[in-house]
């Protein structure tokens, strides 16, 4: 492989066809040396996270607006920054998000620290999101590999192992094209290319920029990289989940800072394990004495369990929980959100 050809082509493709991102300086203006606000840069990369660009997008804007520097969140109530992620789901980015945005305003006056070790000094920084920032941020020739670039290496280069053990060696062939020049808008090229042309299925070879460098594609069978192991079963649990209603408000909890979903509202549940609940342990674990109905059950999919949610519904009072009306629900996480639908929808 010809790297300074492969660079130079991958470079020249970016320069003509760069996605236009709410978060992105483009790189003509970037070459009349215009430079990305590592604020936005950091908050994109840790929306992005498990998170499509389609879908990040709208939350981007809303954060920015509301919170247009890293001061500005960092002053922010945990409770609104955590109603505002709601959606975005994986909620411990949000709680990092909100520990990095204090340490920056608090130990750093609101600057981010330019070099790559800096940053990954700061609270729930890893070592991507640090690159990243240093690359596209301040031009450092940081190493940015993200699944988009992972795929490209395992593509380019044809790496037999599979993922994940194949990740060390696909992070140690993306380093060997980093350089000096340009080092941001090499890792957004290596981004875009991930993402527009060498998808993960169905890979638009004939209009990839870089194809006559791809050891895949000689093999004919490119779609096939990187090469991935079996995924073992999610296990699943079954919980009980509660609609309490006083009119029209809704009762709702603030779950423990810590741990799954953490800090954020939702329904009053039971503990979620392997086995099902019993009518006796499901009204035992209630938050109130009512005339608790079945209305029906909710499935939905975490990254590393599934869950049944059987739901109960009455209408009655309740100590420590707090009152919503329906109509502000968007606040909640998805499985909850999904969970006070379909309970208030088999509303009698």
């Amino acid at each position: 492989m010809n790297a300074p050809t492969l660079r130079a082509q991958l470079l020249a493709w970016y320069d003509k066809g760069a996605r236009d991102l709410a978060w992105r300086v483009g790189p003509q203006a970037n070459a009349r040396g215009v430079r990305a606000d590592p604020y936005r840069v950091w908050l994109s990369e840790v929306m992005l996270q498990q998170t499509t660009v389609p879908h990040a997008t709208p939350y981007f804007l809303a954060f920015t607006a509301r919170w247009p520097t890293v001061t500005d969140l960092a002053n922010a109530l945990d409770g609104e920054v955590m109603g505002a992620w709601a959606g975005l789901g994986y909620y411990a980015r949000a709680r990092n998000l909100m520990a990095c945005a204090r340490a920056v305003a608090r130990d750093h006056g609101g600057v981010f620290p330019v070099a790559e070790e800096g940053l990954r000094a700061l609270p729930g920084l890893g070592p991507y999101t640090a690159a990243a920032v240093a690359a596209i941020a301040f031009d450092r020739p940081a190493n940015v590999v993200d699944g988009n670039v992972e795929r490209v290496m395992a593509r380019l280069f044809a790496v037999e192992r599979p993922l994940p053990g194949a990740k060390p060696e696909l992070k140690r062939l993306a380093a060997g094209l980093v350089r000096e020049d340009r080092p941001g808008d090499w890792a957004q090229a290596l981004m875009d290319l991930g993402a527009m042309i060498c998808r993960p299925r169905q890979p638009l070879c004939e209009r990839c920029p870089v194809a006559s460098h791809c050891a895949a594609l000689a093999t004919g069978a490119p779609q096939t990289y990187p090469r991935k192991t079996a995924k073992a079963a999610r296990p699943h649990r079954h919980g009980i989940a509660y609609v309490l209603t006083r009119g029209e408000e809704l009762a709702l909890v603030r779950r423990p800072p810590r741990g799954l979903l953490g800090g954020m509202l939702a329904l009053p549940t039971s503990d979620w394990r392997t086995g099902r609940w019993s009518e006796a342990e499901a009204l035992a674990a209630a938050p109130a004495q009512a005339d608790w109905r079945s209305v029906g059950e909710v499935e939905h999919g975490f990254t590393h369990f599934t869950l049944t949610l059987r739901l109960l519904r009455a209408e009655g009072e309740a100590d420590g929980v707090i009152w919503t009306p329906r109509e502000g629900l968007g606040v909640l996480p998805s499985v909850f959100l999904k969970a006070a639908r379909a309970g208030l929808a088999n509303l009698i």
